[in-house]
């Protein structure tokens, strides 16, 4: 593409993402360029439209596209146990403190398709917290979150699942937690008790309770450091004193506005305790 090209390219994405915000309100224009720019490209082909013009005059013109462009743009790399190491480290290092609660409130930010939301269910079930635990699950993108209410996942993930499971150091089966057909797994009702599902945008919606532990594991990296520093600080109003924040192994609170409120738990796994 030639150097106009590029910046035409460019400016159409910025009216695109600036009609974005006066038509729905959301705001994806502080999202890491690069990662922007390949997913808008993702949803051209989905949508078969030929250039970004067309999916700005679509999706301003169809609620129903633009549910599709949020889905397509949206991270939803997701897995049961993923990087069971991190649960091996929340069984040893957050479930002694949260067992001193009488009562657990835990935000899992940007949740996806749910995976992770039932891995720590299953986590704290076995924990004996779950019972005097609600679980917040939120995500921008409203097609996921749909999808995780249902706790259904494809049975042929469930091998990989089930041996995450053990390394993140899980004392039954896996199996015991879900009914199989041919093509899924159904977890069982009673994991999704004390869950409640919602829509929920990191970049412009507040805080909407104090949590004693607040997951947002793998979201930073997707920000530019102006919504990062936004990102934070709602997290931080989230979190009540002496609570556990886990981010990302990849990121950290290191140069952060909120770096020196909090205490490292573990270095690897990205977990804090907030202490001002």
């Amino acid at each position: 593409m030639t150097g106009s090209g590029e910046r035409e390219g460019e400016r159409q994405i910025q009216s695109l993402l600036s009609c974005i915000v006066e038509r729905y309100g959301f705001d994806f224009r502080n999202y890491a360029q690069a990662s922007i720019r390949r997913r808008i490209q993702g949803v051209l082909s989905s949508e078969r439209l030929d250039n970004v013009a067309a999916l700005e005059e679509r999706v301003l013109s169809d609620p129903i596209a633009f549910q599709r462009f949020v889905h397509g743009i949206s991270v939803s790399v997701t897995s049961m146990f993923r990087d069971p190491s991190f649960y091996l480290k929340f069984r040893r290092l957050v479930v002694p403190m949260l067992a001193t609660y009488p009562f657990i409130r835990l935000w899992h930010a940007g949740c996806a398709t749910g995976e992770e939301v039932y891995s720590i269910a299953v986590l704290l079930h076995e924990e004996g917290l779950y019972d005097r635990t609600r679980i917040y699950a939120t995500d921008l993108d409203a097609i996921s979150i749909e999808q995780a209410k249902q706790g259904i996942f494809p049975l042929s993930r469930m091998r990989e699942y089930s041996a995450a499971y053990v390394d993140s150091g899980g004392s039954e089966s896996l199996s015991r937690y879900y009914t199989a057909d041919r093509e899924n797994a159904l977890f069982r009702s009673f994991l999704k008790e004390n869950i409640v599902f919602a829509q929920h945008n990191l970049v412009c919606d507040s805080s909407f309770n104090e949590f004693h532990v607040v997951l947002c594991r793998n979201v930073l990296i997707y920000f530019n450091n102006e919504l990062r520093e936004r990102v934070l600080a709602l997290l931080h109003d989230s979190l009540v004193n002496f609570g556990v924040l886990a981010i990302g192994s990849k990121e950290s609170l290191r140069f952060s506005n909120i770096e020196f409120c909090y205490t490292q738990l573990d270095s690897t796994e990205k977990i804090y305790k907030r202490v001002m």
